[in-house]
């Protein structure tokens, strides 16, 4: 099973970590077949595979398509209800 949060770490042309946000799996599953991560938000989305290969959604338009992105999956504990799901 896939896990209920992680970490997307956006990181600039030269490699170096410039921002990170945490996103928590949503009820959906992206083209590819794998789980849909969105941040509280909901602007932040990404399909992300069983090997933490990510795929940024677009949320909206005039969004540029980041380009260097890992993920860090993060311990389940109190995450609550999945982003997106009927509470």
């Amino acid at each position: 099973m896939s896990p209920l949060r992680y970490e997307l770490v956006f990181s600039d042309a030269t490699g170096a970590a410039r921002d990170v946000v945490v996103v928590e799996r949503t009820q959906f599953t992206g083209s590819g077949g794998h789980p849909v991560y969105a941040d509280v938000t909901g602007i932040i989305r990404a399909e992300i595979s069983d090997r933490d290969e990510v795929r940024i959604l677009a949320s909206g338009g005039h969004q540029e398509p980041a380009h260097s992105v890992a993920a860090r999956p993060l311990p389940d504990g109190d995450a609550g209800e999945p982003a997106g799901s009927a509470a």
